[in-house]
């Protein structure tokens, strides 16, 4: 019997490695960035990429805000070139992480999305720090 899950064959398992190897380069998620976050030196700038009003009332502690729209030359030329960007915006619902990772990738900086954002940094059972 064929289900609509099996209709479509699973991929070769050398080339599922392959794929979810991949994923690891352009992923990450909220329990490997808070913790990462207790770390003595971070090795990454973790960035909101929501309008100020959103980050105001709540964002990750030690998340800087830069909305994705505001990501020019000009303004990440103040950061180095080899440092990697963590991007989360508001969820699964919302690309603004998206177009930050493009952003940043465009510019020539290493970049990572956090995937589930701050839903599912709530939905994890993480804080949100208030203020901007």
């Amino acid at each position: 019997m064929t289900t609509h899950v099996t209709e479509v064959p699973a991929a070769p398992s050398a080339l599922a490695l392959q794929h979810f190897e991949a994923m690891l380069g352009f992923e990450t998620d909220c329990w490997d960035v808070h913790e990462s976050l207790r770390a003595a030196a971070l090795d990454f700038i973790l960035v909101d990429v929501r309008g100020p009003a959103s980050f105001a009332k709540g964002h990750i502690a030690g998340a800087i805000n830069i909305p994705h729209r505001t990501m020019t030359a000009e303004r990440m030329a103040e950061y180095p070139k080899t440092e990697l960007f963590v991007v989360y915006c508001a969820g699964p619902h919302c690309n603004g992480a998206n177009r930050a990772a493009i952003r940043l990738a465009q510019l020539g900086l290493p970049v990572k999305m956090m995937i589930g954002g701050i839903a599912g940094w709530l939905d994890e059972g993480f804080a949100l720090t208030p203020g901007g």
